[in-house]
């Protein structure tokens, strides 16, 4: 792995930041390449010695010169693509949403193909898939039409048909990955957050309404970045997408399993009735099958994770009082 240095885009995510923790705990050298400065999400879950040598730098995904410039220099070796606008900023402005998560996904193919590296791991979604109305089967098989519903669901059906073609006119492989409900420190934006903010919630002290009811497939963020890692380290050709196994879990039983692990909120985390219009579960075993298994947290374990980051966080001043106003302000 010493000769490894990974370019990670998005890194400031919450996937992004997974990552990162995982490859800097290897030992692996990482250049981080984001819009912006921030790293609230990155200081939640990479160690202070790690982030305190971390290879950061700010730019525009779109600027390929640039962001070459800073790959060649870094001697980049793999590309883990993360950049992206959410669902809700892609609704709100499908121009800009196109802009970065397809054209910014075109740039990062064009950037593998210079560098000579070979592969790209891109992040896909579960947003390419419909509604839940649309299959019959609860758990949706690896061969399920796709049929995103959505600007953001769209975008990524067209990275995952355009990296076809960069293997058929090119030769670059490419392995996309479709998380389904990703939950753990630094989730804290997305239709499925509301099971982690009732977490910040109960290591804040604070009431929270998980605004839906039923059972997904909740994966822990820790897993997910594994997956990404693992797809990167992988010799697969051809053009690849895949969807993220993981548990299919109840949303009564994360608020249960916070209860277990953070007694004093018990009655304080509630649930609404609705079911989100999605399928509950993918098919996961066609990407176990190509790139073996990756160890899985049980329940309690994300958990008791995700909340005792976020209590030391807050006991440490590194979440605000700000910031728990605005994303538990839908309790």
């Amino acid at each position: 792995m010493a000769a490894e240095h990974f370019l990670v885009t998005g890194g400031t995510g919450c996937i992004g930041a997974w990552v990162t923790r995982q490859l800097l705990a290897e030992g692996s050298a990482v250049t981080l390449f984001s819009a912006d400065e921030t790293r609230d999400r990155l200081a939640l879950v990479v160690p202070a010695d790690d982030l305190a040598r971390l290879d950061a730098v700010v730019g525009d995904i779109n600027d390929l010169e640039s962001v070459e410039d800073v790959a060649r220099q870094r001697g980049v070796t793999r590309i883990i693509h993360l950049a992206a606008l959410q669902f809700p900023f892609c609704a709100a402005d499908p121009i800009r949403g196109a802009r970065v998560n397809v054209q910014g996904t075109l740039t990062m193919f064009e950037l593998a193909r210079r560098l000579d590296i070979g592969r790209l791991v891109y992040a896909s979604s579960a947003a390419v898939y419909g509604p839940k109305a649309h299959y019959a089967a609860e758990v949706l098989p690896a061969d399920a039409e796709l049929y995103p519903t959505s600007h953001y669901g769209v975008f990524k059906v067209a990275n995952e048909q355009g990296a076809r073609v960069w293997w058929d006119a090119h030769g670059l492989a490419s392995i996309g990955l479709r998380p389904h409900s990703v939950y753990g420190a630094g989730r804290d934006q997305g239709v499925t957050s509301k099971p982690t903010l009732a977490m910040i919630a109960a290591a804040a002290g604070r009431r929270f309404h998980v605004d839906f009811a039923g059972a997904y497939q909740f994966q822990f963020a820790a897993d997910v970045a594994a997956w990404f890692v693992a797809a990167a380290r992988s010799d697969m050709s051809g053009a690849n997408a895949f969807s993220l196994p993981g548990p299919t879990i109840a949303v009564a039983d994360m608020i249960g399993a916070i209860e277990a692990f953070a007694p004093a909120s018990r009655g304080g985390i509630t649930m609404g009735e609705r079911l989100l219009p999605f399928p509950q579960a993918f098919d996961g075993r066609p990407i176990e099958a190509a790139l073996g298994p990756v160890q899985t947290a049980a329940l309690a374990e994300g958990v008791a994770d995700t909340i005792t980051r976020y209590r030391d966080a807050i006991a440490a001043g590194r979440v605000s009082d700000a910031f728990l106003d605005r994303v538990l302000a839908v309790a």
